[in-house]
């Protein structure tokens, strides 16, 4: 999947040894560096050609109005799209007034390394100028993750062979409105063709409206308002340099450009080292003069301490999290890479994104526009739970944050309570296509799961009594207007109906199974936690019932219709419908579909695919694992059986999902196979959009496949337990949880499970494996055999399995694939009663010459 002469395999380091145009998009993804807050793209600090110059502040964007081709009441109306924060990037270098440009340059050695250990970026190039000079330039980039507000770019010019006048020219451009003069525009043309994974294009002529700008020394700063949005942005730059050759200092300053350049008589041998700090602050609300106020004090306390010490704390930051957050694989050293690329890419989308969402891109591209989906809660705060649960608490105020808008939704579509956004930045829905967007209501319960995950994993019950209630008390109320209660045979049973699931292949269709199955568990913990409240804490459940209007009865009720969810099943086939009408269409044959039309979403309207039994993403199996606890071992596999030779993989969301059931259910050379193709999707670039943005739901999906499927960790109502899969051909794989205070060391072996509990705990954790219940103390190792690592399934299910079945009522499923032709096909199968003889036969030799 990797050209390892390119980039080789070390545990620590992604490392480039040869430039190539051919990928720069994806090697921007790749080596961009950030904190959760701020995200700069790995371009080259010669600020030239790139497939996009991309500077990322998380929630700064702009707003524009949404055109349907045909309007109607309660689309979204006003679409947000990320905006590209002003480039500080740029250190351009210059010898005898020769630009060093990658392209052209005759480049004697070159490394680019980013270093998970040191959380930096590093690049390593000599250049041999048409002159003769050897020159030798080194650059360092970091993000600080202990102070969100600042970056530092550093640049150290050697010339080897001779003396040589040096020019070090440092700008901030703004990108998102013009082109540099040399033309490296995020404007440019990108490539053709439709894909909905991009971000929109913004009209307006000017987005990034011009405010106070300024330069004093060697500082710099610009600051803009966003044009319809109202969000305003500063970005200040201050420079140090240091050499023992002569140097003088120039610069410029317009509204959309600041240079301080320096010109050095530099002499053979003699280093010259420019050292770049620079703050970006952003706002909803606060004008940029006060935004440059804030900018300045970043920068001088920065500056106070020394940049050693920004050195020095992005170190000891990256050891903290390390030894809280690193999953070790044994014997494969190029796993391991992966996985830590991975993790640290968690670490630069979450990390300082303090109380706003984490974009499906983090802030190392513009792909999605920069939005915030159910990614966030279903695939990355697991991680963050049981390693970093601040950041995890973080991310779940953000949703707290969002109720009002929430409210106003559901209010719009006639439902009590509130409906998060599929896709906002702001809070408000901005997802025009509402069939594979609003009607994704179960994004109410995945935010109720990831919160109920979080105070399970963390005891956190402040901040769930305090703020985490209104949004249990809130989704489960719209899931009581939504749905709608059935008489007939038998006990009264609970519906949903016109819902998009998981699977956006299929949509607005009766019953999902995944979106019942996580309705139900939003309407009991949202019942459980209320009586709770009432019970342990009644000061704040009286604030709670002021504050929501909340009737005792509500909470009842919010039990009945869980009792009485109907859950599909086909006793015909032994497996879980994906909703109530899934098994009456034809089965797509993914397996004779040719290659050049996937993804599918790509090639076929979606009327054509939703006629069809065809899964983009895992949709009834995610249930299966994330409400496990209510399937039986032998569903799990039929349901397996019967989805996975459906299952496109077209999202990178898929995958890991897959992984994790295919581990537990047997198929254990095919999970490894699906977790392959996980950890690779960015590095390999399987689904070839990396070029727009790390995709960081599927890097958080890499944890919990190593964790849950591997590792076989669950915990369903809140305890603890495993049961574990480690593939045959790794010896060991170890991984910490934090749960609650304590901080689990857990060691997987084929012969044994080995938990620890760091010394110093105050309190023991109880566990299980595979049934058989332990207590753990402080400084206690307590270490379980294994008999077996589950059970051993060869290859995977495949198509054929649907040639001998037949649906409820008794008719045959088959599969095909959907006619790609512009003549129309004759009419093949049963020939209805008085039809024509030979119609479907293709065949019209006996018709007349007028027929």
């Amino acid at each position: 999947m990797i050209d390892r002469d390119r980039f080789p395999v070390d545990p620590w380091r992604l490392i480039e040894t040869s430039y190539s145009e051919e990928d720069t998009g994806v090697t921007e993804t790749l080596f961009a560096v950030g904190n959760g807050y701020l995200g700069l793209r790995g371009n080259q600090p010669e600020g030239r050609r790139a497939h996009e110059h991309g500077t990322f502040i998380n929630g700064l964007h702009e707003t524009w109005p949404i055109r349907h081709a045909e309007q109607a009441y309660g689309f979204a109306e006003v679409g947000q799209t990320i905006v590209n924060a002003p480039d500080a990037k740029v250190m351009r270098v210059y010898i005898d007034d020769e630009p060093l440009s990658l392209d052209v340059a005759d480049v004697r050695e070159y490394e680019r390394v980013l270093d998970f250990r040191e959380g930096l970026l590093r690049r390593h190039v000599v250049w041999c100028t048409p002159s003769g000079k050897q020159v030798q330039v080194d650059f360092d980039r970091i993000v600080s993750f202990d102070e969100k507000h600042l970056a530092l770019m550093r640049l150290t010019v050697t010339v080897l062979n001779a003396d040589a006048p040096v020019t070090v020219s440092c700008q901030l451009i703004n990108r998102q409105d013009g082109e540099d003069v040399y033309g490296g525009s995020v404007k440019r043309a990108k490539a053709a063709g439709f894909d909905p994974r991009k971000a929109e294009r913004i009209a307006a002529d000017r987005v990034l409206l011009p405010q106070e700008y300024w330069q004093e020394g060697v500082r710099s700063t610009l600051s803009y308002q966003v044009n319809e949005s109202g969000m305003t942005v500063a970005v200040a730059a201050d420079h140090l340099i240091e050499t023992e050759n002569d140097y003088e200092a120039r610069n410029l300053i317009e509204p959309d450009i600041a240079k301080n350049v320096f010109r050095v008589h530099a002499k053979q041998g003699v280093p010259i080292t420019v050292t770049k700090l620079v703050s970006y602050h952003s706002s909803r609300g606060v004008p940029a003069r006060e935004l440059v106020d804030r900018c300045r004090r970043t920068l001088d306390r920065a500056e106070f301490e020394g940049v050693e010490s920004v050195y020095e704390r992005q170190r000891e930051w990256m050891d903290a999290f390390w030894k809280r957050s690193d999953v070790r694989i044994g014997g494969h050293d190029d796993l391991q890479q992966a996985t830590r690329w991975c993790l640290f890419q968690l670490a630069q989308a979450a990390s300082r994104a303090d109380g706003q969402g984490v974009p499906a891109k983090g802030v190392t591209g513009s792909g999605y526009s920069g939005h915030y989906f159910w990614d966030t809660e279903i695939y990355v705060l697991p991680f963050l739970t049981y390693t970093s649960p601040l950041w995890a608490r973080n991310a779940l105020r953000m949703r707290a944050l969002m109720l009002p808008a929430a409210r106003r939704r559901a209010f719009q579509l006639n439902e009590a309570g509130a409906l998060f956004p599929w896709r906002t930045i702001n809070g408000e829905e901005a997802s025009a296509y509402y069939a594979a967007g609003t009607a994704q209501y179960h994004i109410n319960a995945d935010v109720t799961y990831a919160l109920a995950k979080y105070v399970r994993g963390t005891g956190d019950v402040d901040f769930l009594y305090r703020e985490g209630i209104d949004i249990a008390v809130e989704t489960a109320r719209l899931w009581t207007t939504l749905g709608f209660w059935r008489e007939g045979e038998g006990d009264p049973t609970f519906h949903i109906h016109g819902v998009t699931g998981p699977d956006e292949y299929t949509t607005v269709v009766n019953d999902n199974l995944f979106t019942n199955v996580m309705a139900r568990f939003n309407l009991r913990f949202a019942a459980r936690t209320v009586r709770e409240m009432e019970h342990d804490a009644p000061d704040a459940y009286r604030l709670m019932v002021d504050r929501l209007g909340l009737d005792p009865l509500e909470a009842e009720g919010w039990d009945l219709a869980a009792e009485a969810m109907h859950i599909p099943f086909s006793p015909a086939l032994g497996i879980h419908p994906q909703d109530s009408l899934f098994l009456e269409r034809e089965v797509w044959d993914l397996e004779n579909t040719p290659a050049d039309r996937r993804p599918l979403l790509l090639h076929f309207h979606p009327l054509v695919i939703y006629r069809f039994q065809v899964l983009k993403q895992a949709d009834v199996v995610l249930a299966l694992f994330l409400q496990g606890n209510h399937f039986s071992a032998e569903e799990k596999l039929a349901d397996f059986q019967y989805y996975d030779p459906l299952t496109t993989g077209d999202s990178t969301l898929s995958a890991v999902v897959q992984a994790i059931l295919a581990a537990e259910v047997g198929y254990q050379d095919l999970a490894l196979e699906y977790f392959e193709q996980s950890i690779f999707v960015d590095l390999g670039d399987l689904h070839h959009n990396a070029a727009d943005g790390v995709h960081v739901a599927s890097a958080g999906g890499v944890w919990t496949a190593l964790v849950c499927g591997f590792g076989g960790m669950r915990d369903h109502y809140g305890e603890l337990s495993f049961d574990p899969r480690l593939p045959e051909s790794w010896p060991e794989l170890s991984y910490t949880l934090r749960w609650h205070d304590a901080h689990l060391n857990v060691t997987l072996t084929r012969e044994a499970l080995t938990l620890s509990l760091d010394e110093g705990e105050a309190e023991p954790v109880a566990f299980s494996v595979r049934g058989r219940e332990y207590v753990i103390a402080p400084g206690e190792e307590i270490s379980v055999e294994l008999a077996d690592q589950g059970p051993v399934r060869s290859g995977r299910p495949t198509i054929e399995q649907f040639e001998d079945i037949r649906r409820e009522d008794g008719t045959l499923l088959s599969a095909s694939v959907p006619t790609v032709t512009t003549v129309i096909p004759a009419l093949t199968g049963p020939i209805p009663v008085g039809s024509v003889s030979g119609l479907g036969t293709g065949d019209d030799s006996d018709l007349g010459a007028d027929s």
